[in-house]
């Protein structure tokens, strides 16, 4: 069974920058697109952005679209979320996500979660 490890999280200034990743177990990682969700408090889980198994193609969130930049490297079995220009609304838990298609979005598409590294945006 696949496990996903997210590391990368902390406090930042608005306008500033941090570079999610994730790193996964298992030798099924190259089989399948990965993404990352990310959850507020008191909102539910939101997509944030995927990408395909062989990382040839792009799926983004409307608002972090030209700010944040998804990658994998399948050779050691990582991804990761570069974040520019950060917001305080991008404040969230992100998850590392595996499974799915390249478009989807709903939480349920993904079969397996990281758990979760905090993003705190300071205003």
């Amino acid at each position: 069974q696949i496990q996903l490890v997210e590391s990368g999280g902390g406090l930042v200034e608005a306008g500033g920058s941090l570079r999610l990743s994730c790193l996964a177990s298992g030798r099924t990682f190259t089989n399948y697109a990965m993404g990352w969700f990310r959850q507020a408090p008191g909102k539910e889980r939101e997509f944030v952005a995927a990408i395909s198994s062989n990382g040839d193609s792009l799926n983004y969130e409307d608002s972090v679209k030209g700010r944040f930049t998804i990658s994998r490297d399948n050779a050691k079995n990582t991804g990761n979320l570069q974040m520019n220009s950060l917001k305080p609304e991008d404040t969230a838990v992100y998850y590392c996500v595996l499974g799915g298609t390249i478009w989807s979005r709903a939480p349920g598409d993904f079969g397996a979660w990281g758990q979760g590294t905090q993003v705190t945006v300071s205003s």
